[in-house]
């Protein structure tokens, strides 16, 4: 069956006709024990028509809603809460509205660059039309189970997990942006079922197991070359400071030579990664 969307039908207030078919059905009792055969039938045909009435009364708690099929036809779906009344002759599927989250299992999957990582998503949705959750496909839970794993999916398959150059959109280090695509692409998925999703984000993220260990090498390497990068930088600008220093404040004339060696002393205390030796020149540069 297919609809066009949710109507809304909230009926009749319930209690008045609650209170209404009492009185009724009191009177039929009272007109039953009157014995006679008008009153007999009277009273059969008042508590008959009270039966009837009171079917048409549904309970509608907060947070949920009911959608109101009429011999197979979609009529409208009752979200006032409270005691309501509607047409007794209709059927009534209870749907939550309320918000619900999803936790998607962990699984492996390939990245961009084809390496194998485990990933997994907490998805927090909503039912925002009833006659779709309802009517255009089978089981709308499972339905957003279902298509939340096959978004986290092709979220994993679409960007590497670590950035190989600056700018570059990552698993790891992308979470704004990540988080905002799948959000996007699992709505996109789950409209069709009536469903909102209010945010989805990565609640799992990690190289699988067989190249961990590999992968953490190579993070380690990379931070190491990073941070020799920047104390070259530093080491560079300190010498050129230094020699700048000594020529303006003319505190000693160096030759092309003596500089070379200077700079070469001073990079070698600067970039060494462990405590230098100090060593007594007895004599001079050139003997």
């Amino acid at each position: 069956m297919s609809t066009h969307g949710e109507r809304r039908t909230d009926g009749a207030a319930g209690l008045p006709i609650l209170f209404g078919a009492i009185v009724v059905g009191v009177a039929g009792i009272v007109l039953i024990c009157f014995a006679t055969g008008a009153t007999v039938a009277a009273g059969v045909v008042l508590l008959l028509v009270d039966a009837v009435v009171l079917r048409g009364l549904t309970v509608v708690a907060p947070g949920q809603a009911r959608v109101v099929q009429l011999l197979g036809r979609y009529t409208g779906s009752v979200r006032t809460s409270g005691l309501r009344w509607v047409n007794p002759f209709t059927t009534r599927h209870r749907i939550s509205t309320r918000i619900r989250n999803h936790q998607t299992e962990v699984t492996k999957v390939n990245d961009a660059d084809g390496s194998p990582i485990e990933i997994a998503a907490v998805v927090v949705w909503q039912v925002c039309d009833t006659a779709k959750a309802v009517f255009e496909v089978d089981d709308f839970e499972q339905f957003v189970a279902i298509q939340a794993e096959t978004a986290v999916r092709h979220i994993a398959n679409s960007y590497p997990y670590d950035a190989h150059r600056d700018g570059q959109t990552s698993l790891r280090d992308s979470a704004d942006e990540i988080t905002a695509k799948l959000a996007e692409e699992i709505g996109a998925r789950v409209a069709p079922a009536g469903v909102a999703i209010i945010e989805a984000r990565l609640s799992h993220l990690a190289y699988a197991p067989e190249i961990a260990q590999a992968m953490l090498r190579r993070q380690q390497a990379n931070a190491v070359v990073a941070a020799r990068q920047r104390i070259v930088e530093g080491a560079v600008g300190m010498v050129d400071m230094a020699l700048t220093r000594l020529s303006d404040q003319e505190i000693v004339d160096l030759d092309e030579e003596r500089k070379a060696a200077m700079v070469s002393n001073l990079l070698v205390v600067l970039c060494a990664d462990r405590d230098t030796q100090p060593v007594v020149n007895t004599g001079t540069l050139y003997h």
